[in-house]
């Protein structure tokens, strides 16, 4: 049973990078008193309560978001289990018509599953792959698929292993995913000019992949832990204890071992200076979950860093269309992709960065 103060807490950056109105997300919010499975006024009953309506209404995107929210931050029970199973579904029922497509992918110790869009076997177009993080599931990321076309590239929306529908074990090997499904799609997309917009812990894959798969051309990340999170012993004990339990119910493991199993997963100087590609990094400033040190070490080691930061916390909740623009803005600079499109957006996103400026800081918890 999570703590459901820290719930609330650390749920709004994901309803605001889905656009949930902050009206609609705090109403829900306010119904929620506990977290045991199925009791009335829990977390997965009062999200699923919502989405349920949403969805018999045929707002089915709606719907998916919230089933997403009400699954977060991991499946631990038959209420979360089936709110997946619901997100899911949703989600495949609102993709009708759009070319989005599913894909399977087997791996040693397990199942990726996909969302795609713009794979062929005639036109292997640039590929995109996009991930979140320990807590979000492929479906709150899958409706970017539906504009890629527009930027010349196919895409793969996937999980972190054991997130979602990921079956896959969340290890030391875990990097060589991102290969895997590279190798799968190499017949449908032209993986060797391969783009990463994998935020926060799958930003630390994506890095530790691109130092050994040179098809890996780019990497977009935000909230990326590095070095420091892993072996700071003075920064473990800061860090919230949903990020540390879901770590554990990733790793099979108790809260009190994950340090323990994950400590040498630190990402050294000379790996991050080997990186041959550009990683463009957005970075809080207040963030909960992500040293400070961190930020420095990608600073001072990776050859071809674009850093933004925010006056924020974890996941920018503050700054979620501005970060939505700037992931954009930042796959077109890697492109090397200009125009009139690429100048609109700039100017939006720098207009966005000037307002920013001259609104006050939220306190760290909304």
């Amino acid at each position: 049973m999570n703590d459901v103060e820290e719930l609330k807490q650390f749920v709004v950056v994901h309803a605001r990078a889905q656009s949930i109105p902050k009206k609609r997300y705090t109403e829900v919010l306010a119904r929620i008193d506990n977290d045991v499975d199925g009791r009335p006024g829990s977390w997965a009953v009062e999200w699923t309560r919502v989405a349920d309506a949403l969805r018999a209404r045929g707002q089915l995107l709606d719907a998916c978001r919230y089933y997403g929210l009400a699954r977060f931050p991991f499946v631990d029970g038959p209420a979360r289990r089936a709110a997946l199973e619901s997100c899911v579904g949703a989600f495949d029922q609102w993709r009708s018509g759009t070319g989005l497509e599913p894909l399977e992918v087997e791996l040693k110790g397990g199942v990726v599953r996909c969302w795609t869009s713009g794979l062929s076997a005639t036109r292997r177009l640039p590929l995109l792959v996009m991930t979140g993080g320990i807590v979000s599931v492929k479906e709150q990321w899958a409706p970017m698929l539906a504009r890629l076309g527009r930027l010349g590239m196919a895409g793969i929306v996937t999980e972190m292993p054991g997130v979602g529908e990921n079956t896959l074990p969340y290890d030391e090997d875990s990097p060589a995913m991102l290969s895997g499904i590279l190798d799968a799609v190499a017949d449908r997309a032209d993986v060797d000019h391969t783009y990463a917009a994998c935020m926060s812990f799958s930003g630390h894959l994506a890095l530790r992949a691109a130092a050994d798969d040179p098809r890996i051309r780019g990497i977009v990340t935000a909230g990326v832990p590095v070095s420091a999170f892993f072996t700071d012993e003075r920064w473990r004990r800061r860090v919230p204890r949903v990020t540390v339990d879901t770590l554990a119910h990733l790793l099979g493991t108790g809260s009190g071992e994950v340090f323990d199993r994950i400590g040498g997963w630190a990402l050294d100087d000379a790996l991050l200076g080997s990186l041959g590609v550009p990683v463009h990094c957005a970075a809080s400033t207040r963030d909960e979950i992500i040293p400070a040190a961190d930020v420095e070490l990608l600073r001072r080691a990776v050859r071809d860093l674009s850093l933004v930061e925010n006056d924020d916390v974890h996941g920018s909740p503050r700054h979620a269309t501005e970060t939505r623009l700037w992931v954009v803005l930042s796959l077109l600079r890697m492109r090397r992709t200009g125009g009139p499109a690429y100048a609109v957006l700039r100017t939006l996103h720098a207009a966005l960065r000037l307002r920013g400026r001259f609104t006050r800081a939220a306190p760290a918890a909304p």
